[in-house]
């Protein structure tokens, strides 16, 4: 085994066969924290961009929070509800794609694939970054490097899932369970806390806001309205990632459905709970919050904060109150909600790869994200989704509120697409269901998703109108680029599969066939080459040399007589000391003295069994079938000959097919030494 393959295999394992797949589905209670970590996740900053859009009033607006989480809470329950109905129509794994694909057309579902892809990425950049900003506030090293942190976080999770969904998922199981037991028991103590009289504020309680620009005044009724849409469209943040598990269905063990609506059903009751129970607690501790790049507006009994203060995010703050005499209460939810928000991206690590492969099954997508790696997962797809949030982060520098503008606003756009695709294929089922019973659920469900639909679609329009010249615009345009690359794909392969369909022309053979074996020296790798040249009989055979220096092909003709091959050897004289380019002419003119005939090319080549080896021979080989491959009527046909180090290469795969792997003898792939076989033949 290499050095490669030794690297490859500690970080990513041992192989699996494509029989194990079984063996990487999930139970409810991995499934939970695998695909419910990004909706969980993001109690860590929905109550933030809410406060902070309404302190852009001044901090009396804060009286409308409450209100504002109940909204979004109850477009949760809604939207929960109606996924359940998705989960249990189309188990199948393509999700919202498949429902909009199915009932809508394939353009409805390319669109829906493409806010998909989106919401992936920024799922995964606006998780790890907002995980930054905690690492930052509690390793004072990490400041001014969040965006380098947030790439190292990226790479890590994308190893993680290259070792395939099951490992990944028991790896982020225990502080998924441990946030959610973290964030429940801070609010359970603080609410008891609120009942009994003894709630602590929070340290920004003494503080005051100013208001922004352009609420100096009395807010109207209009501009009240605008203020409560851009926070109850910040707050539906809370959202995302609820419907990555109608897309991950497959990897639920059976019955897959059912496990995945269970699963589906605990996520909305503890993400509505933590966040509406993190809003109340900020907002009766006195919690004064604004947006970190307007530091300026908070104030001191009338003065400026002193340089250099730091803004705690709002589950910080409360924390650090409740737990006023227990700071060990206190490092746990900093921990464990820094560390959730890293691993929140793993949601979108097992949906887009997964929705990539349906992609690329369907057409719409390279093929290569369809190709299961080593461990049975979809590594191109885990690879990709890694570089472009990688990119994102860059740019934005790891920052969550900017990056949060863009974010929403592609997720709503496939649940609105996807309750309308719902509501027909309820619609077309009635039409010929007949069983009372049945009908009966059908239309309970039809009911379900026409309310989850006039919801969604009542908070696109909201966020849209609130977020579009906050950066929604880069998102809509990057959902337009998926959409018309995903259509060229599909036009590309459309094109490819038609020229390629057999046809009776294809059984005509061509009137001759004119062969030429590339000679460089009279050596043993030319003599094959020969000779398996004249072993396929064609009509007309020859070597051909391409001259560069007088004296050696003077020489090289010479020998080539005293042989006496019985083949001519034709030479190519190249003033300019080029190779490929007179190779590739003399076929070009062979074949269009003949358009029906074929000209094949025999290229002998060295075959290494070291990489370095790689590196001082065949280029020339390579670069010359990489130019006649484009020309019609010509076949390359490539003549190894074997040096001695290939047998390295030989070798290598020989011991890693007969070493012995963890489990081998508990699959039954080895014997025991009663049985005197060490191998069961495979």
């Amino acid at each position: 085994m290499g050095v490669g393959d030794v690297s490859k295999r500690i970080l990513l394992g041992r192989k699996l066969r494509s029989s194990q797949l079984g063996e990487t589905l999930l139970p409810k209670r991995i499934a939970l924290p695998v695909f419910a970590s990004d909706a969980l996740s993001s109690v860590a900053y929905a109550p933030d961009e809410i406060f902070i859009m309404l302190g852009l009033a001044g901090a009396s607006a804060y009286v409308w929070s409450w209100k504002i989480g109940i909204a979004v809470a109850i477009v949760m329950a809604v939207v929960v509800a109606s996924y359940r109905q998705n989960v249990h129509a189309y188990p199948s794994g393509g999700g919202d794609y498949e429902v909009a694909t199915v009932n809508l057309g394939r353009n409805a579902g390319i669109t829906v694939a493409s806010a998909l892809l989106c919401d992936y990425v920024l799922t995964v950049a606006v998780s790890i970054s907002s995980g930054s900003q905690y690492a930052a506030g509690a390793i004072p090293a990490l400041v001014g490097h969040e965006a380098t942190f947030a790439t190292a976080m990226v790479l890590l999770l994308m190893a993680m899932n290259l070792r395939g969904i099951r490992e990944s998922g028991t790896f982020f199981a225990v502080p998924t369970y441990a946030f959610m037991v973290a964030i429940l028991g801070m609010c359970a103590y603080g609410l008891f806390q609120l009942v009994t009289g003894t709630l602590p504020d929070v340290q920004s309680a003494d503080l005051d806001i100013t208001t922004a620009p352009g609420y100096e005044q009395p807010l109207t009724t209009v501009a009240l309205m605008i203020l409560l849409a851009r926070a109850f469209s910040s707050g539906c943040a809370a959202l995302t990632g609820v419907e990555a598990i109608s897309n991950g269905v497959p990897a639920f063990r059976k019955p897959k459905s059912r496990n995945a609506a269970t699963t589906l059903l605990l996520l909305g009751m503890i993400a509505i709970t933590m966040m509406l129970s993190v809003i109340v607690l900020a907002d009766q501790m006195g919690l004064k919050y604004v947006d970190p790049h307007e530091l300026e507006r908070m104030t001191l009994n009338g003065q400026p904060l002193p340089v250099g203060y730091d803004q705690d995010p709002v589950i910080a703050q409360i924390a650090r109150a409740v737990f006023d005499h227990f700071p060990a209460g206190f490092y746990l939810v900093v921990t464990v909600t820094g560390i959730i928000l890293v691993l929140a991206a793993n949601t979108a690590f097992n949906g887009f790869p997964v929705l990539g492969s349906i992609l690329a099954e369907d057409g719409l997508a390279p093929r290569a994200l369809g190709s299961r790696g080593d461990r049975l997962a979809y590594s191109n797809g885990i690879v990709f989704l890694a570089l472009m949030a990688i990119v994102l982060i860059q740019i934005f520098d790891a920052e969550t509120t900017r990056l949060i503008q863009l974010y929403i606003v592609g997720v709503f756009v496939s649940f609105n697409l996807s309750q309308l695709g719902m509501i027909r294929h309820w619609t077309r089922h009635l039409a010929t269901e007949q069983d009372p019973a049945t009908r009966l659920s059908m239309q309970r469900s039809r009911v379900i998703n026409t309310i989850g639909l006039s919801f969604t679609a009542v908070v696109l329009v909201i966020v849209l109108l609130t977020k579009f010249m906050a950066g929604a615009w880069i998102t809509l345009l990057a959902m337009a680029t998926f959409f018309a690359t995903m259509k060229a794909i599909s036009r590309h392969y459309d094109k490819v599969a038609m020229e390629l369909a057999a046809d009776e022309d294809d059984k005509i053979l061509p009137t001759r066939v004119h062969a030429i074996v590339l000679v460089s020296k009279l050596h043993k790798p030319t003599l094959r080459a020969l000779a398996f040249a004249k072993a396929s009989r064609p009509n007309i055979l020859e070597g051909v040399y391409v001259a560069d220096d007088a004296a050696k092909t003077n020489r090289l003709l010479q020998e080539w007589d005293e042989r006496n091959f019985g083949v001519p050897l034709k030479v190519l004289h190249s003033p300019y000391r080029e190779v490929v380019r007179p190779i590739v002419e003399y076929a070009g003119e062979i074949r269009r003295s003949n358009p029906r005939g074929v000209v094949a090319v025999y290229i002998p080549e060295y075959v290494v069994g070291r990489w370095w080896e790689q590196l001082l021979h065949n280029q020339t080989a390579l670069r010359l079938k990489g130019r006649l491959l484009f020309a019609p009527g010509v076949m390359v046909i490539s003549v190894p000959y074997q040096l001695r180090s290939s047998e390295i290469a030989v070798r290598r795969e020989l011991r890693e097919e007969e070493r012995v792997h963890a489990g081998d003898l508990r699959r039954g792939r080895i014997r025991t030494r009663n049985n005197r076989d060490t191998q069961i033949p495979r």
